[in-house]
């Protein structure tokens, strides 16, 4: 399956397709912090209409920046109309791509009242991983993740990380059991 991560840039996602057989590739306007070649550097939509060696993509996950989407930072919303509005159009052109099975992640966000609810919201602890991460899930062709190591709850680790240039980078990257399961689950998807 050949398999776009659209705004990625560690790599993680990319990498638990690849570990399953897949033609996996993540795309981030930032270069990749494993240093692997499966990555391209630029924006996701050239990436769409574009793929590497002319193949088309099977399957997209994408995760758009949230900076101008999540309700976290709904007290600066007034200041920031226009980059909500383009935010949002990036979000549908991602929706709206000529890939038949496509997940868009993100957080609890604007996204639900402007373009439509989510198909899914799910846990990091769903899957394993210690730690609570509200994530919405909007699909095209594929079906909903089902728990795979329901820990019950899990730290809020995004919300604790401390003041760092790189705290946006360390709290929207993707822990690696959610990666697993929707590498595993979506896999099986035709």
């Amino acid at each position: 399956m050949r398999v776009l991560v659209a705004c990625e840039f560690s790599g993680v996602v990319r990498e638990a397709f690849r570990a399953r057989g897949h033609d996996a590739w993540s795309c981030d306007l930032l270069p990749a912090e494993d240093d692997e070649k499966w990555h391209l550097v630029g924006d996701a939509l050239d990436a769409i209409e574009h793929p590497p060696f002319g193949e088309p993509w099977d399957l997209m996950i994408a995760h758009p920046p949230c900076t101008h989407l999540a309700v976290s930072g709904a007290r600066w919303f007034n200041e920031k109309r226009a980059e909500q509005a383009q935010a949002l159009d990036f979000v549908r052109r991602l929706l709206e791509a000529p890939i038949a099975l496509i997940a868009v992640e993100n957080p609890v966000s604007i996204i639900s009242s402007h373009i439509r609810k989510p198909d899914q919201i799910v846990q990091p602890f769903y899957f394993g991983d210690p730690f609570r991460k509200t994530t919405c899930l909007w699909l095209k062709g594929l079906p909903l993740l089902t728990k795979t190591n329901d820990l019950g709850t899990g730290k809020q680790a995004c919300w604790r990380e401390p003041p760092h240039p790189d705290r946006w980078k360390r709290r929207s990257r993707t822990y690696p059991g959610f990666a697993a399961a929707m590498a595993d689950q979506w896999s099986l998807t035709r």
